[in-house]
């Protein structure tokens, strides 16, 4: 049996049963996203901060080892716009959060350069190994907007999707929303995303538990998928 969490409460499901699908290694590659400078820096400038993210950087390292020793594909995802400015802030629609989340946090000094393409906000704090994918040009929230990543699931065969990375009430639900809708069989392990807070974190958790797919420990993911390969 594998340990879920459904809205709160743990539940106990068949890994060889109606949840084979989410649970099939060789069908199934992590997507991990924004692990990046632009959101972890420490630095005071940086653009966009998630302190939050930095709690789980080197699980979601060793996570990634013992999901690549088991033939999963490992796919980062970062947002990237053009130096010029005219994806976001200099375009005729700037992403909505630059209004709303200082409403919360206070003034940003340097949101302007944030995930700005050449500059040291794009560089991966998560380990990137060679045989990894890398996906840029997230622009917005979600993973898959407008990026190539649903070509390149496609193209590697895979029809599960395992999201790990930041924010877990933002670009991680938003990435959920989209897999599902795009008939992939999304699983997020809990221990491996963080939100802007806990309950923030807690709210999207539910929510992709009980419309998008399998909330569980990593540890419970990596069990399965052993007793499966």
């Amino acid at each position: 049996m594998t340990r879920i969490r459904v809205h709160g409460a743990d539940r106990d499901i068949d890994p060889t049963g109606e949840f084979a699908d989410w649970l099939d290694p060789a069908r199934t590659a992590v997507v991990s996203i924004d692990m990046h400078e632009g959101h972890l820096s420490v630095d005071p400038a940086c653009p966009c901060p998630a302190p939050r993210g930095r709690e789980i950087v080197s699980g979601i390292d060793s996570f990634h080892r013992e999901a690549r020793a088991l033939g999963v594909r490992i796919i980062h995802v970062r947002s990237t716009l053009r130096a010029s400015g005219v994806d976001d802030v200099d375009g005729t629609s700037s992403s909505a959060w630059r209004a709303t989340f200082p409403q919360h946090v206070g003034p940003i000094p340097g949101a302007r350069e944030h995930a700005l393409e050449g500059s040291r906000w794009t560089e991966f704090v998560t380990e990137v190994l060679p045989g990894d994918e890398i996906v840029s040009g997230k622009k917005r929230l979600s993973a898959f907007y407008p990026t190539d990543l649903d070509f390149l699931l496609r193209q590697l065969g895979v029809t599960a999707v395992v999201l790990d990375g930041i924010m877990a009430d933002c670009c991680v639900l938003n990435s959920a929303f989209d897999a599902s809708n795009l008939g992939y069989r999304v699983s997020v392990p809990s221990d491996l995303v963080r939100g802007t807070d806990a309950a923030l974190e807690d709210a999207a958790l539910s929510m992709i538990s009980l419309h998008l797919g399998l909330v569980l420990d990593s540890s419970a993911l990596l069990e399965a998928w052993r007793r499966t390969a």
